[in-house]
């Protein structure tokens, strides 16, 4: 006597309907991805377009990246001395000019460090307080780019240099 899990891997049409179910989930997914997606465009001149935040700002990485389509911006943390913060900005692309400074000041032009326009370095008052906010606005071939991020990102920190500083003070 045959059991039900036998009779059922030896039917063809379930063994049929096993192989043919993931091939169809597979080009159904991918089908309705095409379908709802929005096509990219490009940038226009004279338009305004925010960058997505990445999660590393929001930790103690000591740096942060920025992103919309090409356009790939990356903050660096060059650490507080005197109240002043340095940051530096890298981009994968040359940039026109690029404004930055904290939700509370007026925000601050940065100096191009070299001639093709990917760096820029700026040195800013150095927050008060834990939850202030860096705004950052770039401008590239007439397009304007802008974000908002927490000021989180601006201290490296980690579990290892934590756990190092309270080994060197005992």
């Amino acid at each position: 006597m045959m059991s039900t899990i036998t009779r059922l891997l030896t039917n063809k049409h379930v063994v049929i309907a096993m192989l043919v179910a993931p091939v169809l989930a597979v080009i159904a997914y991918f089908a309705v991805d095409a379908s709802v997606s929005e096509a990219p465009k490009a940038a226009q001149p004279g338009k305004s377009y925010p960058l997505a935040v990445r999660s590393n700002c929001r930790y103690t990485s000591g740096f942060c990246q920025l992103e919309n389509g090409d356009m790939k911006l990356k903050l660096e943390s060059q650490g507080s001395e005197d109240n002043q913060l340095t940051l530096r900005l890298i981009s994968e692309l040359p940039l026109e000019g690029v404004r930055i400074g904290l939700a509370q000041t007026s925000p601050q032009a940065m100096q191009a460090t070299g001639n093709k326009g990917t760096h820029w370095l700026v040195s800013l008052p150095a927050p008060k307080t834990n939850d202030a906010q860096i705004r950052v606005a770039v401008s590239m071939a007439g397009s304007h780019y802008f974000a908002q991020t927490p000021a989180t990102f601006i201290e490296h920190k980690t579990f290892y240099t934590e756990h190092q500083q309270a080994q060197d003070a005992s």
